[in-house]
C-alpha cells in the first residue's frame, strides 16, 4: 500500500496494515552528517519528512529506518539491501546515492542503481530515487584543513560537469525503469543561478545545511503525495 493511501487508514486499517515504514538508503547525508564530526538525527531530511507527514496526517505513526552510512556508494551498499532495507518490510525506500559514487565510474553507479531499483520492484516496494545536493564549486575557507585536497577534487567534479553527467544519467535510468524521482539536484542547480550554493553546505564540501535538508523533505513529500 502506498503512503498516500496508508495515511487515510482508520483503526481497523491500522490493525490490518500497521504503521508507515520508510527506509532511507544512502550515504553520509542520509546518515545524518553535517559539519565534520557532527551528527544530527533530528534535522536529517527523512526525520523532517516523517514529521511533515504527521503534521497533516497525525493518526498513522511514521517510522523511519536510517540505512545511511557515511562514505558509502551504491555499489558498496548492494550487499546490505536485504538485511538493512527489505528486512523491515518498508512501504517506501528512499534511494539516495551519488555524492561518493562520482569518485568511481559512471558504469558502476548506473549498474548499482539498476540493481537497487530492480530489487525494490521485486519486493513490491514503492521507491523514490532522490538526487543529491550539488558539491562545492570552489574551495572555501570553511572547508576543514584535512579535507582541503578533497575539496579541490569535488569542486572540479562540480564545475567540470562530471556531477551533472552522473545525475542526468541516473535520472534517465530511473525514468526508464519507472522509478519516481525527487530531483533535488535540479533544484540546487536552479539555486546556483542566483546563489552561492557552496554556502549551503555545512562542511563546505558535500553535506547540506539543516535548512537545505528541509528542501529534500519538501521535495520527497511532494513526490509521495503527487503535489
Amino acid at each position: 500500500m502506498k503512503i498516500k493511501d496508508k495515511v487515510k487508514l482508520d483503526i481497523n486499517g491500522l490493525y490490518e496494515y500497521g504503521p508507515i515504514t520508510i527506509v532511507a538508503f544512502g550515504d553520509s547525508v542520509t546518515h545524518g552528517c553535517f559539519e565534520i564530526g557532527k551528527m544530527d538525527y533530528v534535522s536529517v531530511y527523512h526525520r523532517v519528512l516523517a514529521n511533515k507527514i504527521n503534521e497533516k496526517y497525525d493518526y498513522i505513526p511514521v517510522n523511519v529506518i536510517n540505512a545511511g552510512i557515511g562514505g558509502t556508494t551504491a555499489k558498496a551498499s548492494l550487499a546490505r539491501m536485504e538485511s538493512q532495507v527489505f528486512s523491515h518490510s518498508p512501504d517506501l525506500v528512499i534511494i539516495a546515492f551519488g555524492l561518493n559514487d562520482v569518485n568511481g565510474t559512471l558504469e558502476d553507479y548506473l549498474n548499482s542503481l539498476k540493481t537497487i531499483f530492480e530489487s525494490c520492484k521485486a519486493h513490491g516496494t514503492e521507491a523514490i530515487f532522490m538526487t543529491p545536493n550539488m558539491l562545492n564549486t570552489y574551495v572555501s575557507e570553511r572547508a576543514p584543513e584535512q579535507y582541503k585536497d578533497y575539496a579541490c577534487v569535488t569542486a572540479e567534479y562540480q564545475t567540470s560537469g562530471r556531477m551533472d553527467k552522473y545525475m542526468n544519467a541516473a535520472v534517465a535510468l530511473a525514468n526508464e525503469m519507472d522509478i519516481k524521482v525527487a530531483d533535488c539536484y535540479a533544484k540546487w542547480k536552479k539555486l546556483a543561478e542566483s546563489e552561492d550554493t557552496t554556502a549551503l553546505l555545512s562542511n563546505a564540501i558535500n553535506h547540506p545545511t539543516r535548512e537545505m535538508h528541509k528542501l529534500f523533505a519538501d521535495t520527497l513529500y511532494d513526490v509521495i503525495f503527487e503535489e
